[in-house]
C-alpha cells in the first residue's frame, strides 16, 4: 500500500494549465530521501502510476525529472 495523498483539484488544474501553456514554474519539493529542492522547471506532463500521480518536467538544463505530486510543497509561475 502506498502513502500517497492526492493533491487538491485546484492545484492539479493549475499544473495542467502550466503544461498546456508551457509556463515555467519555480517548484519546491521534498525528495524521497527527505532533501528539499527548489528549481525552475518546465512542466511537460502529468502521469499516474500505481495509484500515485507525478509531474514530469525538465530542469533548466533540459534534464527530465519526475516528482510525486504530494511531495511538492509549492509552485509558482515565472
Amino acid at each position: 500500500m502506498t502513502d500517497y495523498r492526492p493533491i487538491p483539484c485546484q492545484q492539479y488544474a493549475e499544473l495542467e494549465v502550466a503544461i498546456m501553456h508551457q509556463i515555467r514554474l519555480r517548484v519546491g519539493w521534498h525528495t524521497p530521501d527527505g532533501k528539499v529542492r527548489v528549481e525552475q522547471l518546465k512542466p511537460t506532463d502529468l502521469r499516474t502510476r500505481e495509484h500515485e500521480e507525478y509531474l514530469l518536467a525538465e530542469d533548466s538544463h533540459g534534464y527530465p525529472l519526475e516528482i510525486r505530486l504530494d511531495r511538492i510543497s509549492r509552485f509558482t509561475p515565472l
